[in-house]
């Protein structure tokens, strides 16, 4: 859906740009965000970059990363960029209290505000709103607003195919989550065409764990994994303390939910992080066990049906604990 469509014709002469994402950028954040970086670049924009956050070593690699701006590493600088922007591009959140340290900033800036986003329930801050819950990754309707909104697919290079090829695969579980549509395997089939190189790109984020990545996920498959199998239920719960025994850095959790949700027979995964100030809790389903339902309502958070987030206040065990007690009010579904 797009909305706010009167406003698509400040492109056609140079502007001031801000590109910003949600705070710790996941692959498709990531992906998106420096997709239309390049693209706009080579429309003749002034265009930044700007992060609340630092992001996964993985993604380091990623075509434009070294231009990127985080935001706590340059606050005078950042803050004056948005100051200064006449666009402000919103990517991959729905909310602007999904960029964390960024949200004051953003609310005073002057720029309009275009937001471009697959998650539910949009806050109503944007001048302009390229929005699909329907779509598997941002980084897929940043192709659409460059192929369809713009009808500028030819301008699509290598890195721009490369930065989108990453944010689609990243978020669609490397095509095996049901938002894997046939449209989007078409999107994938053009950017390869334009220069994706699939094989690389799985490459440099499936086959790049530190030593000590390795060892927290063997850690925590051992020590830190629960199943609750009269709910098809399972459950990671990770201390402060494990975080620190492992040196684990940005992303190293990345995935580790997915583990629980491998086991035979479970239909609901969780995990939850002691982040110190904030219990951390992601979750993943299968079928119709509504994960978004789930974060919203007693988690503080929200996200997909089948992949969610939120977090708590509480301690790590009452967190859990919480957790559990909410499995019975979804017993049916769970056990069907």
């Amino acid at each position: 859906m797009l909305t706010g469509e009167n406003n698509l014709h400040l492109l056609t002469q140079p502007k001031n740009i801000v590109i910003t994402t949600h705070h710790k950028p996941d692959g498709d954040a990531l992906g998106s965000s420096l997709g239309l970086y390049h693209w706009l670049k080579a429309k003749g924009h002034q265009v930044a970059v700007v992060l609340s956050s630092d992001f996964p070593d993985f993604l380091n690699w990623m075509p434009g990363r070294e231009d990127v701006i985080i935001f706590p590493n340059d606050t005078t600088g950042a803050e004056r960029l948005i100051q200064q922007a006449d666009i402000i591009f919103c990517l991959d959140y729905s909310a602007l209290s999904r960029t964390n340290i960024l949200e004051p900033v953003l609310r005073a800036a002057n720029g309009q505000k275009w937001m471009i986003d697959h998650h539910l329930d949009p806050e109503d801050f944007a001048s302009l709103r390229y929005w699909d819950a329907t779509a598997a990754a941002t980084a897929q309707l940043v192709y659409t607003f460059i192929s369809d909104v713009y009808e500028d697919a030819a301008a699509i290079t290598p890195e721009i195919a490369t930065c989108l090829y990453a944010g689609i695969m990243t978020d669609t579980g490397s095509f095996r989550f049901r938002s894997t549509t046939a449209a989007v395997h078409l999107i994938i089939s053009k950017l390869i065409e334009a220069g994706a190189r699939n094989w690389e790109i799985h490459e440099h984020i499936y086959n790049s764990s530190t030593e000590n990545r390795l060892k927290f996920l063997g850690y925590c498959l051992l020590n830190c994994l629960e199943v609750i199998p009269e709910y098809n239920a399972a459950v990671f719960a990770v201390t402060k303390e494990d975080l620190e025994k492992f040196q684990v850095t940005t992303g190293d959790t990345e995935g580790l939910v997915n583990y629980a949700l491998s086991v035979k027979g479970i239909r609901l995964a969780a995990l939850f992080i002691d982040r110190t100030e904030l219990i951390k809790l992601s979750l993943r389903s299968t079928g119709e066990i509504p994960c978004n339902e789930i974060c919203k309502k007693y988690f503080n958070g929200g996200g997909h049906l089948n992949a969610s987030g939120g977090s708590s206040t509480e301690t790590l065990s009452q967190t859990v604990n919480k957790f559990k007690s909410i499995l019975p009010t979804y017993k049916e579904i769970l056990t069907t």
